[in-house]
Protein backbone atom coordinates (compact mmCIF):
# COMPACT_ATOMS: atom_id res chain seq x y z
CA UNK A 1 0.00 0.00 0.00
CA UNK A 2 1.40 3.48 -0.91
CA UNK A 3 2.48 5.71 1.87
CA UNK A 4 3.16 9.10 2.17
CA UNK A 5 7.01 9.93 3.47
CA UNK A 6 8.94 12.72 3.92
CA UNK A 7 12.88 12.46 2.87
CA UNK A 8 14.81 15.06 5.12
CA UNK A 9 18.06 16.40 3.42
CA UNK A 10 19.23 16.11 -0.35
CA UNK A 11 22.62 15.50 -0.96
CA UNK A 12 23.71 12.24 -2.62
CA UNK A 13 21.61 10.08 0.32
CA UNK A 14 18.39 11.72 0.55
CA UNK A 15 17.95 13.10 -3.38
CA UNK A 16 18.55 9.41 -4.19
CA UNK A 17 15.91 7.81 -1.52
CA UNK A 18 13.59 10.24 -2.28
CA UNK A 19 13.19 10.00 -6.02
CA UNK A 20 13.60 5.75 -5.61
CA UNK A 21 10.64 5.87 -3.00
CA UNK A 22 8.53 7.89 -5.37
CA UNK A 23 9.04 5.69 -7.95
CA UNK A 24 7.94 2.41 -6.73
CA UNK A 25 4.78 4.10 -5.72
CA UNK A 26 4.76 6.42 -2.50
CA UNK A 27 4.04 9.97 -2.14
CA UNK A 28 7.55 11.53 -0.94
CA UNK A 29 7.84 15.21 0.12
CA UNK A 30 11.59 16.05 0.50
CA UNK A 31 12.67 18.58 2.59
CA UNK A 32 15.78 20.27 3.09
CA UNK A 33 15.93 24.01 5.21
CA UNK A 34 19.79 23.78 5.86
CA UNK A 35 20.36 24.49 2.08
CA UNK A 36 16.68 25.72 -0.02
CA UNK A 37 18.73 26.34 -3.17
CA UNK A 38 18.99 21.71 -3.65
CA UNK A 39 15.10 21.68 -3.26
CA UNK A 40 14.52 24.40 -6.03
CA UNK A 41 16.65 22.78 -7.92
CA UNK A 42 15.31 19.21 -7.64
CA UNK A 43 11.93 20.79 -8.30
CA UNK A 44 12.69 22.37 -11.81
CA UNK A 45 13.98 18.26 -12.70
CA UNK A 46 18.35 19.36 -11.67
CA UNK A 47 20.23 17.10 -10.09
CA UNK A 48 22.98 19.34 -8.28
CA UNK A 49 25.63 16.80 -8.33
CA UNK A 50 26.11 13.48 -10.99
CA UNK A 51 24.69 10.13 -9.56
CA UNK A 52 24.29 7.35 -12.64
CA UNK A 53 20.62 7.19 -13.05
CA UNK A 54 19.47 10.09 -11.28
CA UNK A 55 18.26 12.63 -13.48
CA UNK A 56 16.01 10.08 -15.77
CA UNK A 57 14.90 8.86 -12.28
CA UNK A 58 14.00 12.49 -11.19
CA UNK A 59 12.09 13.88 -13.65
CA UNK A 60 10.10 10.39 -14.12
CA UNK A 61 9.14 11.05 -10.48
CA UNK A 62 8.44 14.82 -10.75
CA UNK A 63 6.00 13.57 -13.85
CA UNK A 64 4.00 11.00 -11.53
CA UNK A 65 3.08 14.42 -9.26
CA UNK A 66 4.34 11.92 -6.46
CA UNK A 67 7.52 13.90 -5.32
CA UNK A 68 7.62 17.26 -4.36
CA UNK A 69 10.56 19.61 -3.12
CA UNK A 70 10.54 21.96 -0.10
CA UNK A 71 12.93 23.95 2.48
CA UNK A 72 9.60 24.30 5.09
CA UNK A 73 9.56 21.40 7.60
CA UNK A 74 5.54 22.00 8.28
CA UNK A 75 4.72 20.88 4.89
CA UNK A 76 6.01 17.21 5.04
CA UNK A 77 5.03 16.94 9.23
CA UNK A 78 1.98 15.28 8.92
CA UNK A 79 3.98 12.05 6.65
CA UNK A 80 3.48 7.86 7.37
CA UNK A 81 7.34 7.78 7.69
CA UNK A 82 9.98 10.39 7.94
CA UNK A 83 13.52 9.19 7.01
CA UNK A 84 16.49 11.28 8.07
CA UNK A 85 19.05 11.81 5.61
CA UNK A 86 21.29 14.24 6.40
CA UNK A 87 24.97 14.29 6.26
CA UNK A 88 27.10 13.96 9.15
CA UNK A 89 30.46 15.45 8.03
CA UNK A 90 33.79 14.48 9.78
CA UNK A 91 34.51 17.84 12.40
CA UNK A 92 36.92 20.48 11.24
CA UNK A 93 39.99 19.71 13.05
CA UNK A 94 38.85 16.17 14.31
CA UNK A 95 37.88 12.60 13.81
CA UNK A 96 34.62 12.39 15.24
CA UNK A 97 31.43 12.90 13.37
CA UNK A 98 29.67 16.19 12.87
CA UNK A 99 26.19 15.33 14.02
CA UNK A 100 24.95 19.56 13.31
CA UNK A 101 22.54 18.32 10.27
CA UNK A 102 21.46 15.80 12.64
CA UNK A 103 19.93 17.33 15.13
CA UNK A 104 19.16 20.33 13.47
CA UNK A 105 16.49 17.86 11.65
CA UNK A 106 15.17 16.71 14.98
CA UNK A 107 14.43 19.78 16.62
CA UNK A 108 12.55 21.17 13.26
CA UNK A 109 10.56 18.51 13.04
CA UNK A 110 9.70 17.54 16.36
CA UNK A 111 7.75 20.36 17.51
CA UNK A 112 5.83 19.92 14.65
CA UNK A 113 4.55 16.43 14.38
CA UNK A 114 0.95 15.83 15.07
CA UNK A 115 0.19 11.97 15.31
CA UNK A 116 1.78 8.78 16.13
CA UNK A 117 4.69 9.32 14.37
CA UNK A 118 7.69 6.93 12.51
CA UNK A 119 11.25 8.63 12.24
CA UNK A 120 13.84 6.33 10.43
CA UNK A 121 17.20 7.22 10.55
CA UNK A 122 19.38 6.53 7.85
CA UNK A 123 22.63 8.57 8.12
CA UNK A 124 26.16 7.24 9.07
CA UNK A 125 26.23 8.12 12.89
CA UNK A 126 28.27 7.12 16.13
CA UNK A 127 26.53 4.17 18.11
CA UNK A 128 24.20 5.90 20.87
CA UNK A 129 23.13 8.66 18.64
CA UNK A 130 19.72 6.81 17.57
CA UNK A 131 18.68 6.61 21.38
CA UNK A 132 20.26 9.94 22.27
CA UNK A 133 18.05 11.28 19.16
CA UNK A 134 14.75 9.14 20.28
CA UNK A 135 14.96 10.82 23.97
CA UNK A 136 15.04 14.41 22.20
CA UNK A 137 12.06 13.70 20.10
CA UNK A 138 9.85 12.30 22.91
CA UNK A 139 10.89 15.61 24.71
CA UNK A 140 9.93 17.85 22.02
CA UNK A 141 7.56 16.73 20.21
CA UNK A 142 3.89 18.29 21.44
CA UNK A 143 2.52 16.36 24.61
CA UNK A 144 0.39 13.10 23.72
CA UNK A 145 2.30 12.55 19.84
CA UNK A 146 3.94 9.35 20.11
CA UNK A 147 7.22 9.05 18.46
CA UNK A 148 9.11 5.74 17.53
CA UNK A 149 12.05 5.80 15.90
CA UNK A 150 14.57 3.15 13.92
CA UNK A 151 17.82 3.09 12.31
CA UNK A 152 17.75 1.73 8.88
CA UNK A 153 21.30 2.56 7.29
CA UNK A 154 22.14 3.01 4.11
CA UNK A 155 24.89 0.65 1.77
CA UNK A 156 24.88 3.13 -0.95
CA UNK A 157 27.67 3.40 -4.01
CA UNK A 158 28.93 6.36 -5.53
CA UNK A 159 27.95 5.54 -9.34
CA UNK A 160 25.11 2.95 -8.06
CA UNK A 161 23.42 4.48 -5.74
CA UNK A 162 19.46 4.28 -7.84
CA UNK A 163 20.59 0.36 -8.52
CA UNK A 164 21.33 0.00 -4.48
CA UNK A 165 18.54 1.86 -3.40
CA UNK A 166 16.26 -0.28 -5.60
CA UNK A 167 17.73 -3.35 -5.17
CA UNK A 168 20.03 -3.76 -1.93
CA UNK A 169 21.85 -6.63 -0.96
CA UNK A 170 20.23 -6.38 2.83
CA UNK A 171 18.21 -4.10 4.39
CA UNK A 172 18.73 -3.47 8.15
CA UNK A 173 16.36 -2.10 11.17
CA UNK A 174 17.16 -1.27 14.35
CA UNK A 175 14.02 -1.16 16.73
CA UNK A 176 13.40 -0.61 20.58
CA UNK A 177 10.66 -0.49 22.65
CA UNK A 178 7.22 -1.47 22.50
CA UNK A 179 5.44 -1.37 18.96
CA UNK A 180 8.92 -2.78 17.35
CA UNK A 181 6.40 -5.53 15.44
CA UNK A 182 4.18 -2.24 14.16
CA UNK A 183 7.00 -0.76 13.00
CA UNK A 184 8.95 -3.07 11.25
CA UNK A 185 5.64 -3.82 9.67
CA UNK A 186 5.29 -0.42 8.08
CA UNK A 187 8.83 0.30 7.12
CA UNK A 188 8.11 -3.12 5.19
CA UNK A 189 5.55 -1.34 3.70
CA UNK A 190 7.98 1.18 2.47
CA UNK A 191 9.81 -1.21 1.51
CA UNK A 192 7.46 -4.16 -0.66
CA UNK A 193 9.06 -3.69 -3.62
CA UNK A 194 12.53 -4.96 -3.12
CA UNK A 195 11.45 -6.95 0.08
CA UNK A 196 8.88 -8.93 -2.50
CA UNK A 197 12.20 -10.52 -4.50
CA UNK A 198 13.28 -11.97 -1.49
CA UNK A 199 15.71 -9.58 -0.22
CA UNK A 200 17.28 -10.16 2.97
CA UNK A 201 16.30 -8.20 6.16
CA UNK A 202 18.01 -8.17 9.53
CA UNK A 203 15.76 -6.54 12.37
CA UNK A 204 18.21 -5.68 15.21
CA UNK A 205 18.49 -3.33 18.17
CA UNK A 206 19.58 0.26 17.18
CA UNK A 207 23.07 0.24 18.29
CA UNK A 208 23.79 -3.08 16.24
CA UNK A 209 21.82 -1.06 13.60
CA UNK A 210 24.05 1.92 13.95
CA UNK A 211 27.52 -0.29 13.77
CA UNK A 212 26.47 -2.00 10.70
CA UNK A 213 27.23 0.58 8.28
CA UNK A 214 30.72 2.02 10.21
CA UNK A 215 31.89 -2.04 10.54
CA UNK A 216 31.10 -2.52 7.17
CA UNK A 217 33.27 0.38 5.57
CA UNK A 218 36.02 -0.11 8.16
CA UNK A 219 36.45 -3.90 6.58
CA UNK A 220 36.66 -2.53 3.42
CA UNK A 221 38.95 0.22 4.13
CA UNK A 222 40.89 -2.72 5.71
CA UNK A 223 40.86 -4.99 2.50
CA UNK A 224 42.00 -2.48 0.74
CA UNK A 225 45.04 -0.85 2.87
CA UNK A 226 45.99 -4.59 3.13
CA UNK A 227 46.87 -5.01 -0.42
CA UNK A 228 48.54 -1.36 -0.58
CA UNK A 229 50.99 -2.65 2.10
CA UNK A 230 51.30 -5.68 -0.14
CA UNK A 231 52.11 -3.59 -2.85
CA UNK A 232 54.42 -1.45 -0.96
CA UNK A 233 56.26 -4.84 -0.01
CA UNK A 234 56.18 -6.19 -3.58
CA UNK A 235 57.80 -2.83 -4.83
CA UNK A 236 60.84 -3.84 -2.09
CA UNK A 237 60.71 -7.35 -3.32
CA UNK A 238 60.01 -7.35 -7.20
CA UNK A 239 56.92 -8.70 -6.88
CA UNK A 240 53.93 -8.24 -8.88
CA UNK A 241 50.78 -6.90 -6.18
CA UNK A 242 48.53 -7.86 -9.45
CA UNK A 243 49.36 -11.56 -9.68
CA UNK A 244 49.65 -11.80 -5.93
CA UNK A 245 46.06 -10.13 -5.41
CA UNK A 246 44.58 -12.86 -7.75
CA UNK A 247 46.23 -15.79 -5.89
CA UNK A 248 45.31 -14.96 -2.89
CA UNK A 249 41.83 -14.13 -4.04
CA UNK A 250 41.25 -17.36 -5.37
CA UNK A 251 40.82 -18.05 -1.47
CA UNK A 252 36.79 -17.93 -0.83
CA UNK A 253 37.37 -16.91 2.33
CA UNK A 254 39.64 -13.84 1.43
CA UNK A 255 37.93 -13.18 -2.47
CA UNK A 256 39.36 -11.33 -4.89
CA UNK A 257 37.14 -7.81 -4.31
CA UNK A 258 38.81 -4.78 -3.12
CA UNK A 259 42.34 -6.40 -3.63
CA UNK A 260 43.22 -3.47 -6.60
CA UNK A 261 45.77 -2.20 -5.53
CA UNK A 262 46.62 1.64 -6.53
CA UNK A 263 45.85 5.03 -5.40
CA UNK A 264 43.70 4.23 -2.30
CA UNK A 265 39.99 4.79 -1.30
CA UNK A 266 39.13 8.45 -0.73
CA UNK A 267 35.18 10.18 -0.85
CA UNK A 268 32.96 11.27 1.97
CA UNK A 269 32.01 7.95 3.44
CA UNK A 270 35.46 5.52 4.53
CA UNK A 271 37.98 7.71 5.04
CA UNK A 272 35.21 9.77 7.48
CA UNK A 273 33.28 6.49 9.05
CA UNK A 274 36.77 4.77 10.03
CA UNK A 275 37.87 8.17 11.81
CA UNK A 276 34.45 8.98 13.22
CA UNK A 277 34.71 4.78 14.57
CA UNK A 278 37.82 5.47 16.36
CA UNK A 279 36.60 8.55 17.52
CA UNK A 280 33.30 6.75 19.34
CA UNK A 281 35.72 3.86 20.37
CA UNK A 282 37.64 5.91 22.48
CA UNK A 283 34.67 7.87 24.13
CA UNK A 284 33.37 4.25 24.74
CA UNK A 285 36.01 3.12 26.36
CA UNK A 286 37.05 0.89 23.76
CA UNK A 287 40.03 2.45 21.90
CA UNK A 288 42.08 -0.61 21.88
CA UNK A 289 39.52 -2.74 19.94
CA UNK A 290 40.77 -0.10 16.91
CA UNK A 291 44.04 0.72 17.16
CA UNK A 292 44.41 -1.28 13.72
CA UNK A 293 42.39 1.37 11.99
CA UNK A 294 44.62 4.20 12.59
CA UNK A 295 47.47 2.01 10.71
CA UNK A 296 44.80 1.51 8.12
CA UNK A 297 44.15 5.20 7.52
CA UNK A 298 48.64 5.92 7.36
CA UNK A 299 48.77 3.03 4.71
CA UNK A 300 45.97 4.65 2.68
CA UNK A 301 47.33 8.41 2.86
CA UNK A 302 50.90 7.01 2.15
CA UNK A 303 49.88 5.93 -1.42
CA UNK A 304 49.15 9.38 -2.29
CA UNK A 305 52.54 10.62 -1.78
CA UNK A 306 54.30 7.80 -3.36
CA UNK A 307 52.46 8.62 -6.23
CA UNK A 308 54.12 11.98 -6.14
CA UNK A 309 57.39 10.05 -5.51
CA UNK A 310 57.42 7.96 -8.61
CA UNK A 311 56.21 10.93 -10.28
CA UNK A 312 59.43 12.62 -9.52
CA UNK A 313 61.55 9.87 -10.41
CA UNK A 314 60.27 9.47 -13.81
CA UNK A 315 61.22 12.86 -14.40
CA UNK A 316 64.80 12.69 -13.46
CA UNK A 317 64.32 13.53 -9.75
CA UNK A 318 62.52 16.47 -9.74
CA UNK A 319 59.38 17.96 -10.48
CA UNK A 320 59.90 21.43 -10.61
CA UNK A 321 59.46 22.91 -14.35
CA UNK A 322 57.60 19.80 -15.70
CA UNK A 323 54.19 19.18 -16.91
CA UNK A 324 52.20 16.95 -15.10
CA UNK A 325 48.77 15.49 -16.91
CA UNK A 326 46.41 14.40 -14.18
CA UNK A 327 43.42 11.83 -15.64
CA UNK A 328 40.86 12.40 -12.97
CA UNK A 329 39.74 14.59 -10.31
CA UNK A 330 36.71 12.33 -8.71
CA UNK A 331 37.48 10.30 -5.80
CA UNK A 332 35.83 7.48 -7.60
CA UNK A 333 34.38 7.03 -11.38
CA UNK A 334 31.02 7.72 -12.36
CA UNK A 335 31.26 10.33 -9.92
CA UNK A 336 31.52 13.89 -9.51
CA UNK A 337 32.39 13.56 -5.30
CA UNK A 338 35.82 15.53 -4.63
CA UNK A 339 35.55 14.97 -0.91
CA UNK A 340 38.86 13.20 0.15
CA UNK A 341 40.03 12.80 -3.49
CA UNK A 342 43.37 10.93 -3.89
CA UNK A 343 43.44 12.38 -7.37
CA UNK A 344 42.99 15.69 -6.57
CA UNK A 345 45.36 15.25 -3.76
CA UNK A 346 48.25 14.13 -5.82
CA UNK A 347 47.88 16.68 -8.28
CA UNK A 348 47.94 19.82 -5.49
CA UNK A 349 51.06 18.13 -3.89
CA UNK A 350 52.76 17.80 -7.69
CA UNK A 351 51.92 21.48 -8.18
CA UNK A 352 53.67 22.37 -4.74
CA UNK A 353 57.02 20.89 -5.72
CA UNK A 354 57.21 22.72 -9.04
CA UNK A 355 55.38 20.89 -11.50
CA UNK A 356 52.91 22.55 -13.98
CA UNK A 357 49.50 20.44 -13.46
CA UNK A 358 46.75 19.67 -16.06
CA UNK A 359 43.93 18.13 -14.75
CA UNK A 360 41.02 16.18 -17.10
CA UNK A 361 37.66 14.46 -15.67
CA UNK A 362 34.98 13.48 -17.40
CA UNK A 363 32.43 14.82 -14.24
CA UNK A 364 34.47 16.89 -11.39
CA UNK A 365 36.28 19.63 -13.25
CA UNK A 366 33.71 21.91 -11.79
CA UNK A 367 33.84 21.48 -8.36
CA UNK A 368 37.70 20.80 -8.91
CA UNK A 369 38.34 24.65 -10.42
CA UNK A 370 36.49 25.31 -7.00
CA UNK A 371 38.38 23.94 -4.42
CA UNK A 372 41.93 24.27 -6.55
CA UNK A 373 41.80 27.38 -8.86
CA UNK A 374 45.75 26.70 -8.58
CA UNK A 375 45.27 24.18 -10.81
CA UNK A 376 45.13 23.66 -14.09
CA UNK A 377 41.62 22.39 -16.37
CA UNK A 378 41.30 20.90 -19.57
CA UNK A 379 37.74 19.74 -20.97
CA UNK A 380 39.64 17.05 -23.14
CA UNK A 381 42.15 14.27 -22.58
CA UNK A 382 44.85 15.76 -25.56
CA UNK A 383 44.91 19.04 -24.00
CA UNK A 384 45.42 18.10 -20.83
CA UNK A 385 48.13 15.91 -21.87
CA UNK A 386 49.82 18.05 -24.36
CA UNK A 387 53.73 18.24 -23.97
CA UNK A 388 53.70 16.92 -21.05
CA UNK A 389 56.41 14.98 -19.22
CA UNK A 390 54.50 12.33 -17.28
CA UNK A 391 50.94 11.33 -17.71
CA UNK A 392 49.02 10.20 -14.05
CA UNK A 393 45.67 7.79 -14.07
CA UNK A 394 44.19 8.49 -11.28
CA UNK A 395 40.33 7.67 -11.66
CA UNK A 396 39.18 4.53 -12.90
CA UNK A 397 37.13 5.91 -15.64
CA UNK A 398 36.35 3.68 -18.71
CA UNK A 399 36.95 6.52 -20.80
CA UNK A 400 41.00 6.65 -19.52
CA UNK A 401 40.89 2.60 -19.86
CA UNK A 402 39.69 2.84 -23.41
CA UNK A 403 42.73 5.50 -24.54
CA UNK A 404 44.24 4.39 -27.57
CA UNK A 405 48.45 4.64 -26.27
CA UNK A 406 49.55 5.25 -29.55
CA UNK A 407 47.66 8.39 -30.37
CA UNK A 408 48.53 9.13 -26.90
CA UNK A 409 51.75 9.51 -27.26
CA UNK A 410 51.92 11.80 -30.34
CA UNK A 411 50.71 14.27 -27.68
CA UNK A 412 52.40 13.85 -25.15
CA UNK A 413 56.21 15.60 -24.66
CA UNK A 414 57.70 11.96 -23.10
CA UNK A 415 55.97 8.70 -23.25
CA UNK A 416 55.73 7.84 -19.37
CA UNK A 417 52.51 6.90 -17.37
CA UNK A 418 51.94 5.91 -14.50
CA UNK A 419 48.27 3.90 -13.50
CA UNK A 420 47.40 4.99 -9.98
CA UNK A 421 44.84 2.13 -10.36
CA UNK A 422 46.55 -0.57 -11.97
CA UNK A 423 43.61 -0.80 -14.31
CA UNK A 424 45.43 -0.01 -17.35
CA UNK A 425 46.52 -2.94 -20.27
CA UNK A 426 50.09 -2.73 -19.28
CA UNK A 427 50.98 -5.11 -22.20
CA UNK A 428 49.45 -2.64 -24.70
CA UNK A 429 50.75 0.30 -23.01
CA UNK A 430 54.57 -0.87 -23.52
CA UNK A 431 53.93 -2.16 -26.60
CA UNK A 432 52.93 1.05 -27.98
CA UNK A 433 56.39 2.62 -26.46
CA UNK A 434 55.54 3.88 -23.22
CA UNK A 435 57.05 3.71 -20.03
CA UNK A 436 54.65 1.84 -17.85
CA UNK A 437 54.68 2.58 -14.20
CA UNK A 438 52.08 1.26 -11.40
CA UNK A 439 52.23 0.92 -7.15
CA UNK A 440 53.62 -2.65 -6.80
CA UNK A 441 54.06 -3.59 -10.17
CA UNK A 442 57.49 -4.70 -11.33
CA UNK A 443 59.08 -1.63 -13.71
CA UNK A 444 59.63 -4.52 -16.50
Amino acid sequence: MPLTLSVIGLGPLGAVHAACMADVGHTVIAVDASMPERAQAHSRGETPFYEPGLQDLLERALATGRLTFTSDYADAAAADVHFLCVGTPQRDGENAADLTWVDAAVEALAPLLTRQTLVVGKSTVPVGTAARLLRRFQQVAPAGQDVHLMWNPEFLREGFAVQDTLTPDRFVYGVTGPGADADVTLLDQVYATPLATGMPRLVTDLPTAELVKVAANSFLATKISFINAMSEVCEAAGADVAQLADAIGHDDRIGRKFLNAGLGFGGGCLPKDIRAFMARAGELGADEALTFLREVDAINLRRRSRMVDLAREQCGGTLIGKRVAVLGAAFKPDSDDIRDSPALDVAAAAHLTGATVTVHDPKALTAARLVHPDLNYADAIEDACLDADVVLHLTEWKAYREIDPVWLATVVSRPIIIDGRNALDVVRWRAAGWTYRALGRPTV
